[in-house]
């Protein structure tokens, strides 16, 4: 006897959201190669496209306005470019990831501590030993900002909320605010220290070259794969943790894996540019109104949001106080407090 093959219906609409996913896919990409080009063209010396064509591909010549651009470009705008785009992944995509574990819809990744971390570190190394390098700290800013994250999520594993978001949310204020109590009376007790601090802390993308950039991109990319690797399993938790239960989700194995990611992630992009405060808030939002709630769409959406805002306020702030600038963060934090407070203002509004 035949088979008859049995061809399910396809939900009215899927086909629909799953294009606009794509074309919206399509559309960030162009969005974000257009905030590159643009961010190697404008500084304090704008640059035209043919000259930022020859300073990306012409070979060492004799003619000095020629080598100047090269220069220009070369050493100090793809790095910052390179920079930006690779640190506003990594907090998109953090971001997305500590509201899905979290549960929590105004969650970041500094709730890990990990900014708090790397700043303790930052100080303590310059106090200490004197560094005065990016290279030199950078790998201490990292390791702060992991032990912040290793500290604060073993505090939210024990006693009897443990695994709860709320619990690993307060662990994460506590560490925090001890933290960020110690990096005060440590900067204020040392001038190098606290200079440091002051420009570390604005979150900047300038000045950091290749020999930092390229070690952080790695960490980046570990936590990347571990993040992908995760979103299958954070869809069912965000169920409920007793569906995915149900649904074979190791929810303690899957809670790890993935605070490993964010840790990487937020810690990596930390440690290179400073904290910035608000990126991966505002673009999990964004994102989650782009996609829905799935999250094999949602995270890679907002590692592109992610990119594509911290470039274009990487290159407002060239353009804002002309011929000086502004940090990166500085214009990342002006966009998104007001941000914040229009989500607990609709929050309040909506439980009113």
């Amino acid at each position: 006897m035949g088979t008859i093959a049995v061809e399910l219906p396809v939900p009215k609409g899927t086909t629909g959201l799953r294009r606009r996913r794509v074309v919206g896919s399509l559309a960030l990409l162009l969005t974000l190669l257009a905030a590159v080009v643009v961010s190697l063209a404008v500084g304090a010396r704008g640059l035209g496209p043919a000259e930022v064509w020859h300073g990306l591909t012409a070979p060492p010549d004799t003619d000095r306005r020629l080598t100047e651009i090269r220069l220009i470009v070369q050493t100090v705008r793809v790095p910052r470019t390179v920079l930006a785009v690779v640190a506003g992944v990594a907090l998109g995509v953090g971001g997305a990831l500590i509201q899905g574990y979290t549960r929590n819809p105004i969650a970041d990744t500094g709730l890990l501590g990990v900014n708090s971390g790397a700043s303790f570190a930052v100080v303590a190394v310059i106090a200490v030993f004197g560094f005065d390098d990016p290279f030199q700290y950078v790998w201490f800013a990292f390791l702060g900002a992991a032990v912040a994250g290793v500290v604060v999520f073993g505090l939210a594993s024990i006693g009897r909320g443990a695994g709860n978001p709320l619990t690993l949310a307060l662990a994460g204020q506590g560490v925090t605010v001890f933290l960020a109590a110690v990096t005060t009376a440590v900067a204020l007790s040392d001038q190098a220290s606290l200079n440091a601090l002051r420009f570390w802390n604005a979150g900047s993308v300038a000045g950091v070259g290749y020999g930092v950039i390229w070690p952080v991109s790695a960490f980046i990319a570990a936590g990347l794969v571990l993040a992908l690797a995760t979103l299958p399993a954070l869809n069912l938790l965000n169920l409920g943790e007793d569906v995915a239960r149900g649904l074979g989700v190791n929810i303690a194995v899957s809670r790890t894996v993935g605070i490993v990611a964010i840790t990487l992630l937020a810690g990596a992009a930390t440690a290179a540019c400073g904290p910035i405060a608000f990126l991966g808030l505002m673009v999990a939002h964004v994102a989650r109104h782009l996609t829905g709630p799935d999250y094999r769409w949602l995270v890679p959406y907002a590692g592109l949001l992610g990119a594509i805002v911290l470039l274009v306020c990487d290159i407002a702030g060239r353009l804002l106080v002309r011929p000086g600038e502004l940090d990166a963060g500085v214009v990342v934090a002006l966009l998104g407090a007001p941000f914040f407070a229009v989500l607990v203002w609709r929050g309040k509004f909506k439980n009113a």
